[in-house]
């Protein structure tokens, strides 16, 4: 619900203006009570939406796969720009009430945001200057972002609820009702169709972020007309003077005056704020006081939006080290944030009809800062369950080979079994048969950052040496051939990491006697020279591959099957003389990814949970506990814990140098410790009920100041966080 309100009180001699509008007849929507102006406010918000979350939802995999940057400083960035987006709507709504108003200045915000949405589609397009300028355009673009959406954050609600006269006040709450399932419904499309831009539109040779990021750009410009269209139905108020600075003058004029009498003789005051008496009004400073106590438990809330932000970030790219098949329909690890817009729209009536109900008439009182306080131990769990996840999926991850240690493997292209030996290691002897998948590396300790290792091969009745030059760190094939009667080996230096973002690494091996020319799919690895000669590794998409293999003149076709999400493959092809077919081996060097996606369903079950009992139950509770005029300030510092929570994950992101899990662990324990906090700030916290705030209205409206007292206090804004 949103209101706005003049409400001045004229000094002595001074004559009270009506700042309101000439009233004119506002046109119904469908003979309703609500005006036809709210329309354009609604479809504005979704395509607002729609674009914010839709460029958010594939912008951390935009960050390590196209600009090739590391998780660390992905998760720095991806955090950085949200908390700016949650910053700026302070700076939104003093733009707002002090000087434009709301409609200019979603205008002028807007402009902003589209150019910003543009900048960042431009920076996307890969043959668009070098990576230098990449970095550049996007990192503007961002910023220009930030600042639209932030900026129009404060406005565009408090904007559709200015259109309600107040005898529409029931129409007005169900307004808002339909605001928030446009922002829901606009959040929910948007973070399934933009990774399916970006994954299954493929453009310059990869996946299609310029798509991915102009289609929000252009949602956004949609936006930006429909709301210009409806300019001559709305209600506009005039720019009405921002309560939140005179709050803060008030505020900084008690510390100011109090340390200008420190250490002399004064008579005590109950209240530090009671220090701003020479200059405001005890209303003012009364409602002040009711404000700064429920701005006082804010200081823990933070911690739960570090956790909360994260489903963009970490969890999405834990979710690219997992498979993602759901039985024929693949879903990309970016759209798994859809889950969450899905739980909310699902979990708001189940609390409101079912759980809240419930726990009533079993006499159990959930007040709202109980509720608040189940809300961040639901978030702690969740990141309990995904460091649980995070476990299992780096159990399934072969380790990278550490200093002084190095990992071997045997490919036997021979017709007879082999037998390995190397003297004085214990992971040999090893027995390997005609074109048998290796189990597993094994682990070669080093004397020093390079050593030579004479192994001992068994062929049949023939006994030979492959003597092989290993440095620390590395994986390595040693393939073993025969060529003629004679056993051969020829080392190969292998991928030693696994692959990112749900991709996979194929690399073809020539094992026949003349060069090859190969196509798979559509990435072309040229020619393979003869007699072991390897390619390089080539990034690809999981997904069913044919081969195009030539040899001089002559085409073969081959089926090679699934390259699957996570794996690094060996393809050995090798034709027979004689034999007119051409054969493959196909060797899972890494092994896919195991752990199913859906593992992390519960993790966005607690959350979205914890986020319905923490995020609508602290709205309604702080707008409940403030008198009307101060109910934009509280939604100022509602938001700006939102940011501080961004900030806390950045500093996590690029100070803490611990694995995954370790963090998720650290997240948890750190929110279950600010639960704790805030339990115990809750338990001495007084509620203020209905009949206080009317109380304080009236006394508010009876007190004329006296004419040195500086208050201009006038505008009330209500706020959404969302």
């Amino acid at each position: 619900m949103v209101k706005n309100r003049i409400v001045s009180s004229p000094t002595d001699g001074e004559v009270q203006k009506d700042l309101s509008q000439p009233k004119k007849e506002t046109q119904k929507l469908c003979g309703s009570n609500y005006p036809l102006s709210i329309l354009f406010v609604v479809v504005n918000e979704f395509c607002e939406r729609f674009s914010f979350y839709g460029m958010k939802a594939v912008l951390t995999l935009y960050f390590t796969s196209f600009l090739h940057w590391d998780d660390n400083l992905s998760t720095a960035i991806y955090h950085a720009f949200s908390g700016l987006a949650y910053f700026t709507p302070v700076m939104g709504a003093l733009i707002a009430d002090s000087w434009l108003g709301k409609f200019k200045t979603i205008i002028i915000l807007s402009i902003v945001y589209v150019i910003g949405h543009i900048v960042k589609s431009v920076g996307a397009i890969p043959t668009v200057g070098d990576q230098k300028m990449h970095v550049v355009l996007s990192m503007f673009g961002l910023f220009l972002i930030a600042l639209g959406t932030g900026g129009i954050k404060p406005c565009v609600a408090a904007f559709g609820g200015d259109q309600f006269e107040e005898e529409h006040a029931t129409e007005r709450r169900k307004f808002f009702s339909f605001f928030y399932l446009s922002i829901n419904a606009g959040s929910l499309l948007s973070t399934i169709i933009t990774p399916m831009l970006r994954a299954d539109v493929q453009c310059f040779g990869g996946d299609c972020y310029a798509l991915a990021f102009g289609v929000p750009a252009a949602l956004m410009v949609v936006a930006l007309v429909v709301f210009i269209s409806g300019s001559g139905l709305y209600k506009k108020l005039p720019p009405q003077g921002n309560i939140l600075v005179g709050v803060c003058k008030c505020v900084g004029f008690s510390i100011a005056n109090r340390w200008r009498h420190r250490g002399k003789t004064y008579p005590k005051r109950e209240h530090w704020l009671d220090w701003a008496r020479e200059k405001y009004p005890k209303q003012l400073i009364k409602e002040i006081k009711m404000v700064t106590r429920v701005l006082f438990l804010y200081l823990p809330l933070p911690m739960f939006w570090a956790l909360f932000d994260q489903q963009g970030s970490r969890w999405t790219l834990q979710a690219t080290r997992m498979n993602s098949n759901f039985g024929g329909f693949i879903i990309q690890p970016d759209q798994m944030q859809t889950i969450n817009a899905l739980l909310i729209v699902t979990f708001i009536p189940i609390f409101d009809m079912g759980i809240y109900p419930l726990f009533r008439k079993c006499n159990i009182d959930l007040t709202p800062l109980k509720r608040m306080t189940i809300g961040m131990i639901l978030a702690a769990v969740a990141f309990v369950a995904a460091t649980a996840v995070e476990i299992e999926v780096q159990s399934t991850v072969m380790p990278e080979p550490a200093a002084t240690e190095s990992y071997i493997q045997f490919l036997n292209l021979a017709d007879k079994d082999i037998n390995i030996t190397l003297q004085g290691h214990n992971n040999f002897p090893v027995t390997m048969a005609p074109f048998q998948d290796p189990d597993n590396y094994i682990k070669l300790n080093l004397n020093s950052p390079s050593q030579s290792f004479s192994f001992d091969l068994q062929y049949g009745n023939v006994k030979t040496k492959c003597s092989q030059n290993i440095s620390e760190m590395e994986a390595y094939s040693v393939a073993l051939y025969k060529e003629g009667t004679t056993l051969h080996c020829k080392l190969l230096q292998d991928e030693k990491v696994k692959p990112q973002k749900g991709k996979a690494t194929v690399r073809i091996v020539n094992a026949y006697t003349e060069d090859m020319n190969i196509t798979l799919g559509e990435v072309d690895f040229g020619r393979v020279n003869k007699s072991l000669g390897s390619s390089q590794y080539a990034i690809m998409d999981r997904g069913q591959y044919k081969a195009m293999c030539k040899v001089g003149t002559t085409s073969y076709d081959l089926d090679v099957g699934l390259i699957d999400f996570g794996a690094a493959y060996t393809i050995i092809l090798d034709k027979k003389p004689g034999d007119a077919s051409l054969r493959f081996w196909k060797t899972e060097d890494i092994k896919a990814n195991v752990v199913h996606i859906a593992w992390q369903i519960p993790q966005y079950v607690l959350m979205s949970a914890g986020e319905v009992m923490f995020s609508i139950t602290g709205v309604e509770f702080s707008y409940s506990q403030a008198p009307l005029n101060m109910k934009a300030v509280l939604q100022s510092g509602w938001l700006l814990t939102v940011a501080f929570g961004n900030v806390l994950v950045l500093i996590v992101a690029k100070a803490a140098y611990m694995k995954q899990w370790a963090e998720f662990v650290l997240f948890a324990c750190l929110l279950f410790a600010v639960s704790i906090i805030f339990s115990i700030m809750a338990h001495f916290y007084t509620y203020v009920d209905s009949a206080e705030l009317e109380r304080t209205e009236e006394d508010k409206e009876e007190e004329i100041p006296t004419p040195n007292k500086d208050i201009s206090l006038n505008t009330v804004s209500k706020q959404t966080n969302m």
